[in-house]
């Protein structure tokens, strides 16, 4: 049978589409369950996961200030869901957007979200994992200080949080990711938290990257070893 070479290349590219298709993510919202603003958010399933045969690990995404607003499209700028808009993640990955109106991400409504996904999703319950850049490195600190039981590991980047916090996090695993030339977000605010950590008796890996400004999440979230180490830790 004479196979037409034509045919074989549409099929091959629709086969590439398909696969493209279902990388991407889908627009989904929270609404919490007293009424008060919730986060819309990008939702990505990796390819076998709505077949509900397997349980999956989720990675959580809190984005920059300058992603805040209402159109989604913004969150897709930077680290996890940058990548899974162009790849299948073996995570099932949700990036919330935080409101124009609000300065800071709230733990509280970042956590409902988890347990709403977590409900809805075909979810490993031990492998739940948090990260988020700049004003979502401190949404990070944030939201592990309050629900450190609610995570396997944690990993902010160029963000802060309070020192009264290290005791809370405990045994929570934590890796934190600075630039040591950021004048956004000083590297002193990482340098204390990680002393405060292990002088609590936390488990904190700290990296540094020498010459790099704020935009240290490029490095951060380009290492396949972040994942790894994500998916190294079971709570």
């Amino acid at each position: 049978m004479r196979i037409n070479p034509a045919l074989i290349l549409s099929l091959l590219v629709g086969f590439g589409s398909i696969q493209a298709a279902e990388a991407k993510q889908t627009e989904e919202s929270f609404e919490p369950a007293d009424g008060s603003q919730g986060y819309r958010y990008l939702l990505h399933l990796p390819k076998g996961a709505k077949n509900g045969k397997k349980k999956w690990p989720l990675l959580v995404f809190l984005h920059g200030r300058g992603e805040r607003g209402d159109d989604l499209n913004r969150v897709k700028a930077h680290g996890p869901p940058k990548f899974a808009e162009k790849k299948d993640m073996q995570f099932i990955v949700v990036s919330p957007q935080c409101p124009k109106s609000d300065l800071w991400w709230k733990p509280k409504i970042v956590a409902g979200l988890v347990d709403e996904v977590i409900a809805k999703q075909s979810i490993d319950k031990d492998r739940v994992y948090l990260t988020g850049l700049s004003q979502g490195g401190f949404g990070t600190w944030a939201t592990a200080a309050e629900y450190p039981k609610k995570f396997a590991a944690v990993a902010p980047v160029c963000g802060g949080g309070k020192l009264e916090w290290a005791k809370k996090y405990g045994k929570l695993p934590i890796w934190n990711f600075h630039g040591d030339a950021d004048r956004v977000v000083p590297p002193k605010l990482s340098r204390i938290m990680v002393e405060a950590i292990k002088k609590a008796g936390g488990k904190v890996t700290y990296t540094e990257y020498p010459g790099v400004g704020h935009n240290s999440w490029n490095k951060a979230y380009a290492d396949p070893k972040l994942y790894e180490w994500f998916l190294s830790h079971k709570r």
